[in-house]
């Protein structure tokens, strides 16, 4: 696109199921193809989804000629995502499917064949019906070959054809060389046991594409709107934003919304991963893919299908698959010189013996092309992109989403952890618990001064400023001129002409106010003095706020939010797991960062930081202790998510800033599940690291076993190839069985 146009001007993108397009290798093999194909500006390739997206010049080629490439390259296109799919390919009918049923023939004739062979022996009457030195066996093998080598030698041709160095070429090379040499029991055990090998795998593979489908799954298709005065079912696309929605008991919430009318419990589990289900009522707001438990309710429509908290969800962990971790990356490395080097290595085998020492030729092209077989590298490949698949599955089932494969494999190495108080630590739902009014101020003047100032506020102590002046019957507070928002240390504005303030005792001490000579000023007309107050407050751990002007102080404010029941279980479980240090970071006061600490057994407070203090912080954890996780609200924490090795951020179903900002979302405003998060992605690196060094260990004892005759090319598919691709799959898919509640 040279000439500046955008894409939609230019351009077409079309999205195809590919079901048997399931490893990187097979995803290289239909990317070399369309490399060839002129006019693709953009492909991207999914083989745990089985779907290839392309973006192409109209002018210059077409749907057709997409396809045409793609089944050049070997595999079917079996329908369009843009009608109607869900972005992974539809689920395989595996053990009813045409190649099973050759594969199954296959066997069969195998089996007959190796009776005749090594049970009844020989039978000379057959031989020169099937040509001079063949056995009815032989037919039998030879006919095994045909039924299920078939699909070998057609996936090797093209491979050969796209000069893809894979197993569909190393498997079919192996099998037309060992027919061609007489070797026909070789061949046709080859041929059946890869076959059954390349089912069981497409298996494997469709087992963990479910997962993904049960996302999927969790948005309901219809909605039922009012219309005209009328109800009518509609496509869940086709509500509109301001729609009046219909949602009955037992029902999936079709889009995200506001209810307008009736109440019911919601279960909320797709969204936040939490059992238990939240009562919902007028003015609350929905999620699309909760479920109504026993009430009726009409929503008015906030966003579009397409744009739910759970498409965001859908589409981001559906962006994290294709995301290569550090493991993953080293592993398509070492591929790319295991495979060449290993073929190299059977050609040598195979040769050298015979012509160099005088061996029998015959036997050292079969330890050749058991060299060959080992020489595939699927189970060593496959060992990380399935370990991811199933972690990130499992994550978001339980209400957590894990935005790609390198943040699940780099929260499972952090060695510390920083948690932001408000809100993460603490609910983040703040009341105002005590106003002590100074002098001959009052507390509702105070409340008044400070509802002013709070009025233009956003933070949530505003919230419990005008929520207590409310209560107190204060009256319309009046509104400021001049607000100014003072970063991390409060607010001010002008209030009938004079300029007050509403902050930290630190912004009085800034503009020269003298906190402790009002300590035994005889016109201070309460109990204690402001200083004493201040000094309660925040030894109880509650947030002060001080109310006056530059000269004077009107009155304190005790704001208080509470612990999160499980935020001490959550740090000792995270200690216990493995993280060595925990520390919290907030722009709170000393004395009350302090009070909060202690309750919940971090390691370290850093208090009153301002968000360019926590991003330094962040720093020196990382100096000291090494990969860093921060856990904050994604707003206001977001400089310091960015800098720390993995962002975490709280309470993000709904929120669409929190969802973009950090690597990692807790859906459910729940801290609990942060040991959970750590636990399953350092399972998940462990699984990894299992994988991989189990495949390359076995492929290397039967490497060395080759040479000396104690490997045969059965023993090579069963163990090397079949074996370990079946372990290394179930091995990973035992991460989709952990829970938050197994974890604790």
């Amino acid at each position: 696109m040279s000439d500046g146009s955008t894409p939609d001007e230019r351009t077409e993108t079309v999205s195809l199921s590919v079901p048997e397009m399931d490893c990187r290798s097979c995803a290289g093999k239909v990317g070399n193809a369309l490399d060839r194909v002129g006019g693709i500006t953009e492909t991207s390739l999914r083989p745990t989804a089985g779907t290839a997206t392309v973006t192409f010049d109209p002018e210059r080629t077409s749907r057709s000629a997409v396809v045409s490439a793609i089944e050049g390259a070997g595999y079917d296109v079996v329908g369009e995502e843009d009608d109607g799919g869900d972005g992974i390919a539809p689920p395989t009918a595996v053990w009813t499917s045409p190649r099973a049923v050759k594969t199954g023939i296959g066997g069969v004739v195998l089996a007959v064949g190796l009776l005749l062979e090594f049970v009844a022996g020989p039978n000379p009457e057959v031989a020169t019906v099937l040509g001079e030195g063949l056995t009815l066996a032989d037919g039998l093998f030879l006919a095994a070959v045909v039924a299920s080598g078939a699909p070998v030698i057609r996936g090797g041709y093209y491979s050969a054809r796209n000069l893809s160095l894979d197993i569909d070429l190393l498997m079919g090379s192996a099998i037309i060389a060992a027919s061609g040499i007489g070797y026909f029991v070789e061949a046709a055990t080859l041929a059946v046991l890869f076959s059954v090998a390349e089912l069981l795998e497409t298996y494997a593979m469709d087992r963990a594409r479910n997962s993904l489908r049960e996302l999927m799954d969790l948005s309901p298709d219809e909605a039922t709107v009012r219309r005209d005065g009328e109800e009518t079912t509609v496509p869940a696309d086709a509500v509109a934003v301001g729609e009046r929605v219909l949602v009955r008991p037992g029902e999936k919430i079709p889009v995200d919304g506001t209810v307008v009318e009736g109440t019911s419990a919601v279960d909320e589990s797709p969204i936040t991963g939490e059992s238990v289900p939240v009562d919902k009522s007028a003015g609350d707001d929905v999620f699309a893919g909760t479920i109504t438990e026993t009430g009726y309710l009409e929503l008015e429509a906030t966003a579009p299908a397409g744009d739910s908290t759970l498409s965001q969800i859908i589409e981001m962990v559906q962006g994290a698959r294709e995301k290569q971790t550090e493991k993953e990356q080293f592993v398509d490395r070492f591929a790319g010189y295991y495979t060449p080097t290993v073929v190299v290595l059977a050609i040598l085998t195979a040769a050298v013996p015979p012509l160099a020492l005088g061996a029998h030729w015959e036997t050292w092209f079969v330890r050749g092309l058991t060299l060959l077989v080992i020489a595939c590298p699927c189970a060593f490949v496959i060992s990380t992109p399935v370990s991811v698949v199933s972690g990130i599955t499992s994550a978001a089932r339980n209400g957590v989403l894990i935005k790609g494969g390198n943040h699940l494999e780099a929260m499972g190495d952090v060695d510390a952890v920083a948690l932001d108080k408000t809100g993460t630590l603490t609910k983040g739902e703040l009341s105002v618990t005590e106003v002590v009014p100074v002098g001959d101020a009052t507390e509702a003047e105070v409340l008044r001064y400070a509802a002013a100032l709070e009025r233009r506020s956003t933070h949530p102590i505003a919230e419990a400023v005008l929520a207590r002046a409310e209560a107190a019957g204060v009256g319309d507070a009046p509104t400021p001129e001049d607000f100014e928002s003072l970063t991390g240390e409060g607010i001010r504005g002008a209030v009938d002409g004079e300029t007050y303030y509403a902050g930290k005792p630190a912004l009085f001490a800034d503009l020269g106010v003298d906190l402790s000579a009002l300590r035994t000023d005889g016109g201070v007309a309460v109990a204690e003095s402001s200083t004493d107050a201040i000094g309660r407050f925040e030894a109880a751990g509650n947030t002060v706020v001080v109310v006056g002007t530059a000269s004077r102080v009107l009155g304190v404010i005790a704001v208080a939010d509470e612990v999160r029941p499980n935020a001490a279980r959550a740090v000792e479980r995270l200690h216990e797991l493995g993280v060595g240090h925990v520390a919290m970071l907030t722009g709170d006061n000393e004395a009350t960062a302090r009070a909060i600490g202690e309750q919940v057994g971090v390691d370290e407070v850093r208090a009153e930081l301002l968000p360019d203090e926590k991003v330094a912080a962040v720093e020196e954890i990382q100096a000291e202790h090494g990969e860093v996780a921060m856990v904050g609200d994604g707003i206001n924490d977001a400089p310091a998510l960015a800098t720390a090795d993995v962002g975490v951020a709280m309470g993000a179903a709904g929120t669409d800033t929190a969802l973009e900002t950090a690597d990692i979302a807790l859906m459910g405003d729940d801290v609990g599940k942060l040991p959970y998060l750590y636990a399953l992605s350092n399972r998940a690196n462990g699984v990894i690291r299992q994988n991989i060094w189990a495949s390359l260990g076995v492929k290397a004892l039967l490497a060395v076993g080759v040479p000396l005759g104690l490997v045969t090319v059965a023993v090579a598919v069963v163990v090397g190839d079949m074996g370990m691709s079946l372990g290394v799959t179930g091995n990973a898919m035992r991460l989709s069985r952990m829970t938050p509640e197994s974890v604790d």
